[in-house]
């Protein structure tokens, strides 16, 4: 059985090899119709059902999601985009490019053939390249969880030569196309390992096979149960002690006099309390994400209690740079970033009313009283010259993004200060977005930015709020923001 493919474009030494492939392929599919498939019959037609219109592999990232797990999380996102490119490129170009009619079903037995055959033409398979789109894009995120789903995803593409709807070249076809998708989905939105700053400079920390010397506070208000059972099972010999937003404090201090490494699961303002506490002592810092930013951790490579494991198995760490605010007796660190201006006014507001109405509609109504104000919150010195500030925002480190919402950094040891700036005037709401608009690559008369080491200010008013991850402090008068270079041991699975 030769397959009905238009040849007579070709030229004659071409059409000659294209008969013989296609040759190939017609016998290919009838060996595979005579062959009898041990328990097939009753899986693999329904199995190719279920991929119809992308279901299953919907419903494999609905469950994937629903494991609570970041990286499970972010490789069903990347799976589902890559499955939709995959789909647009092949009912785009794939099904116009090549008339190829369906194979003549008459080999195939009548219990395997499906209850409605498909219309379009046989080349590629759009069940294979969405097969193979998904599992591609999933292992390229979380090679475990491709591991998973690989099988389902190649059964998915035998099927379809199974029931007889598709040649073996179609479905061969259909997934290198699915797989170039995915890494070419991969190429417009890198995977999460090549955003991660280098693992650099390493240092030698203690290797804890089974955790002994680690002891993790948890902070239980953060929703950490789920992580805390990983790295127990991870770390059978860690101590965790779990505890309210309130006594974080103490139980760090506690922590540090007995431990050999310090660990901390919560979100970033428990991770600066930590991070606080281990400089203080001299110790390596522990960071399990429990958050819902996680902007630390998620910089520093470690998404799970698998990840962490691994580093503190092995004494895998780094020493990371940590920001250092100074304001007459009040002094602390940041990790991630500090701000002045609309910002802290805007958290102050938010946590206000949060308990009463809940967080988004707490955030709106902060931004709404925030950005009605007819001047600027901020008003400091800087080189002996007054400036009116909307925002002051210090990244402790050069963040990728360039605009006021930074998003990842590209070096956590690269000594210096990512300093923007939105000038005072009027009209607040219309500043910050044009500025967030113009980054800082950009000459903009609202916006500003600068690399900086050190940053002094002065005539700040009194009750002025600074935010620094995430918490608050109020300053005046003279604010002194710099560095401590590779001041604290952080453990990071190395690449």
């Amino acid at each position: 059985m030769s397959p009905d493919v238009d040849l007579t474009a070709l030229k004659p030494g071409a059409r000659s090899f294209s008969r013989r492939l296609l040759a190939l392929d017609g016998r290919l599919f009838e060996v595979a119709a005579e062959r009898h498939w041990p328990g097939a019959e009753r899986i693999l037609p329904r199995l190719s059902r279920s991929a119809n219109h992308g279901v299953l592999w919907f419903a494999t990232a609905a469950a994937m999601a629903a494991t609570r797990t970041p990286r499970a999380r972010r490789a069903a996102v990347r799976g589902l985009a890559s499955l939709t490119l995959a789909s647009l490129t092949i009912n785009t170009l794939g099904k116009r490019s090549v008339r190829r009619a369906r194979p003549v079903l008459d080999p195939v037995p009548l219990g395997r053939q499906l209850k409605r055959q498909p219309i379009t033409t046989s080349f590629p398979s759009g069940h294979s390249a969405s097969a193979a789109a998904f599992a591609t894009g999933v292992a390229l995120e979380s090679p475990a969880w491709g591991a998973a789903v690989a099988p389902v995803a190649f059964s998915v593409a035998m099927s379809r030569v199974y029931t007889g709807v598709h040649f073996p070249s179609d479905v061969l076809a259909g997934a290198a196309l699915g797989a170039a998708a995915a890494f070419a989905v991969r190429g417009m939105v890198p995977g999460r390992a090549a955003l991660v700053p280098p693992a650099r400079p390493r240092v030698e920390a203690a290797a804890l096979p089974d955790g002994a010397g680690l002891v993790v506070v948890a902070n239980t208000a953060a929703g950490t149960a789920d992580r805390v059972r990983a790295l127990r099972a991870e770390l059978p010999a860690a101590e965790v002690v779990e505890c309210g937003p309130e006594d974080v404090a103490g139980e760090l201090a506690k922590a540090a006099a007995r431990a050999r490494v310090l660990g901390v699961c919560g979100g970033d303002g428990t991770v600066n309390a930590a991070a606080a506490v281990a400089l203080r002592h001299g110790l390596p810092l522990a960071v399990l994400p429990g958050g819902t930013l996680d902007h630390f951790a998620r910089d520093l490579g470690v998404a799970d209690a698998r990840d962490l494991g691994r580093a503190l198995r092995r004494g895998e760490a780094v020493r990371v740079d940590v920001g250092r605010f100074r304001s007459g007796r009040r002094h602390g660190v940041f990790l991630n970033t500090l701000s002045l201006g609309v910002y802290p006014e805007l958290v102050k507001v938010r946590e206000k009313w949060s308990p009463w109405i809940g967080g988004w509609p707490a955030g709106v109504l902060a931004a709404s009283r925030v950005l009605r104000a007819d001047r600027a919150p901020l008003e400091a010195e800087v080189a002996g010259r007054a400036h009116p500030l909307w925002l002051l925002f210090v990244g402790n480190g050069g963040y990728h993004r360039t605009g006021l919402a930074p998003d990842r950094r590209q070096d956590l040891a690269d000594g210096m200060l990512d300093v923007r700036v939105v000038h005072g005037g009027r009209h607040p709401a219309l500043r910050l977005l044009s500025a967030a608009a113009a980054g800082p690559l950009t000459r903009s008369p609202v916006h500003s930015a600068a690399r900086l080491t050190r940053l002094d200010l002065a005539g700040v008013a009194p009750g002025t709020l600074l935010a620094y991850d995430g918490e608050l402090t109020e300053v005046e008068g003279e604010v002194t923001l710099d560095k401590l270079r590779e001041a604290l041991t952080v453990y990071r699975p190395m690449p």
